[in-house]
């Protein structure tokens, strides 16, 4: 006999315990490969991780799923942290991931250049989409922190270079948490009131986490959208960020970006002189070589006998007029000629000379005829004399023998 009967969902729940208590399974450590990865609505990361010979179901909640700084892909190696837990629906054992990081390399570290490859693709790191530095900016908005060593650098720099340019100071925050959107409101400001001709964002050295604000998305939309020229200075020279990809220019300091920034007040001076001197130069050899125009001119023969040039020109206006006009009359002569050669010759063959010889021209409507088959008998004909014409009717015709014909 049954001693006792259990549900399904008892016993689920009785093996969920079991394992969850297990100090073996409870905090586990796990390296392997991500594969048929997903990311529900809820925020929760769904996937599987295998290796060579098996694989096991694997979930991260939400609450863990957003603070990791990259996003997984198949394919990628992975470590990670977590717990062995029964999903007491269907009773398949599942990993629950607390922590998750790629193997050989941070998070951060994959964070970065998968926003880095993301944001190229759409061409936020475009050279052609960059602007140039104004070369005499008026005034310079600077963001960074109000006390760190970055704004003092950069003040003491510019005051050195050029004291007449403006340093307007825009204090955000550039580490922790709300230094991106503090960045990002910053930059929104300064272009809401378009009071800046150049704007240097940047802060002093650090580690990748101090810098990582810099390496925000909001952060780089924020400087690809601004319509004032931007120049990036994050730390150390051989400090890179994305913000340093998509700014206009980047400076490998602060201070580097103040002596690119602000244009030296002495390199103005010489650049003026330089352009004085080289301006006197131009007016003096242009003014030699006017004077030497001049000169040839007044020494030259027409100059001196304005009148003889003249003269010259008004001979040549006469003979070319004569030679028109020999021309002219060469070329009617000959025409009339050519017309009176084509009347002689037109006469010649008219049948009217031969009217005035004597001869007379026979029509039949308007037509000579000038064979027996063009008429027949009882046909009206016109003849053509020399004072006038005749009708007449055929009453007979024939043809003319060999003796006749030879006439």
């Amino acid at each position: 006999m049954k001693s006792h009967i259990y549900s399904v969902s008892q016993i689920n729940r009785y093996i969920k315990n079991l394992i969850e208590k297990d100090i073996f399974l409870r905090d586990i450590f796990i390296e392997a490969e991500i594969s048929n990865f997903k990311v529900h609505t809820s925020g929760h990361f769904y996937f599987t991780l295998k290796d060579e010979f098996a694989a096991i179901n694997t979930v991260m909640y939400k609450s863990y799923s957003r603070d990791i700084k990259f996003l997984p892909e198949n394919g990628m190696k992975v470590t990670v942290y977590g717990y062995i837990s029964i999903y007491e629906k269907t009773g398949q054992y599942q990993l629950c991931v607390k922590i998750m990081e790629p193997t050989g390399k941070g998070a951060l570290y994959a964070a970065f250049e998968q926003l880095k490859n993301k944001l190229e693709k759409e061409g936020l790191f475009d050279i052609g989409r960059k602007r140039r530095i104004p070369r005499f900016p008026r005034k310079i908005a600077v963001l960074t922190s109000p006390v760190g060593a970055a704004i003092r650098d950069i003040i003491r720099i510019s005051e050195r270079r050029n004291p007449n340019i403006k340093i307007i100071v825009v204090p955000v925050i550039v580490q922790g948490e709300s230094a991106a959107k503090s960045i990002c409101d910053g930059l929104s400001l300064i272009n809401r009131y378009k009071d800046a001709d150049v704007i240097i964002l940047g802060r002093g050295g650090g580690s990748i986490e101090d810098l990582w604000c810099f390496n925000e998305e909001s952060v780089a939309r924020a400087v690809f959208k601004s319509k004032i020229p931007v120049i990036s200075a994050v730390g150390h020279e051989t400090d890179f960020t994305i913000s340093d990809f998509v700014a206009d220019f980047r400076a490998s300091t602060p201070s580097a970006a103040a002596e690119i920034a602000v244009p030296s007040l002495y390199d103005i001076r010489d650049n003026v002189y330089a352009l004085y001197d080289e301006l006197n130069y131009c007016f003096e050899m242009k003014k030699f070589n006017c004077e030497n125009k001049l000169k040839n001119l007044t020494s030259s023969y027409f100059f001196k006998k304005p009148l003889d040039r003249i003269s010259d020109i008004r001979k040549r206006i006469s003979d070319c007029q004569k030679d028109i006009n020999k021309a002219f009359l060469f070329k009617r002569e000959r025409a009339e000629a050519d017309l009176n050669n084509l009347i002689t010759r037109l006469e010649g063959i008219s049948p009217l000379n031969v009217v005035k010889r004597g001869f007379s021209i026979a029509y039949k409507d308007n037509v000579p005829i000038s064979s027996i088959n063009s008429v027949f008998e009882n046909d009206i004909i016109q003849i053509r004399l020399m004072d006038g014409y005749l009708k007449s009717k055929i009453i007979e015709k024939g043809e003319f023998d060999a003796k006749e014909k030879n006439i």
